[in-house]
């Protein structure tokens, strides 16, 4: 006779885990990103992409996109605590709603002579990478993409002199003519 898996047989099977981007519209206020960062650091959630920015200045309203993983359950735990903060007016599973636009913004610092200049300009052409800075020695790039394209042109990069990145993070929107 088999033993079994554990020792309480109605266990719960493990759920999968996923990646969900959420939306969040707050009021433009000191304190806010540390309070919503404090909620993910405080129930051990992790945040893999995080980006702020006001988008009504008038109003001072500011949207947060936030890139984080877990289980459903864990997703509905992060969307019921943020709603439960008085700055936030609401959150939105860009996720769950289907298929949204994602894009991100890298700068792409490449040292390099010789041949390894020219390896590095022409995967820069292309990927469609902006040139903003060049001399006899470096180059920066500018790449707006998905984050796998950005993965993708960074370690390419690498083998010809890759020094220095910075990115933006995730920036996103749901498809079709509805609003947030």
């Amino acid at each position: 006779m088999s033993k079994p898996a554990t020792h309480y047989p109605n266990a719960p099977k493990s759920q999968p885990t996923a990646r969900h981007t959420l939306a969040v519209i707050v009021d433009n206020e000191p304190g806010v990103l540390a309070r919503i960062a404090g909620l993910f650091s405080g129930r051990g959630y992790n945040i893999e992409s995080l980006t702020v920015s006001e988008t009504e200045h008038e109003k001072h309203i500011s949207r947060i996109t936030v890139v984080t993983s877990g289980t459903a359950n864990v997703i509905d735990q992060i969307k019921a605590h943020l709603d439960r903060l008085v700055p936030v007016h609401r959150v939105v599973d860009l996720t769950a709603q289907g298929e949204a636009i994602e894009r991100e913004l890298a700068l792409v610092k490449v040292v390099g002579k010789g041949e390894a200049r020219v390896e590095a300009m022409r995967l820069a052409s292309a990927f469609g990478a902006r040139t903003l800075d060049a001399s006899l020695t470096s180059f920066v790039f500018e790449l707006t993409g998905s984050t796998e394209e950005i993965e993708r042109f960074i370690k390419m990069m690498t083998v010809v002199g890759l020094t220095e990145v910075s990115r933006t993070g995730i920036a996103a929107m749901s498809r079709g003519p509805e609003a947030m």
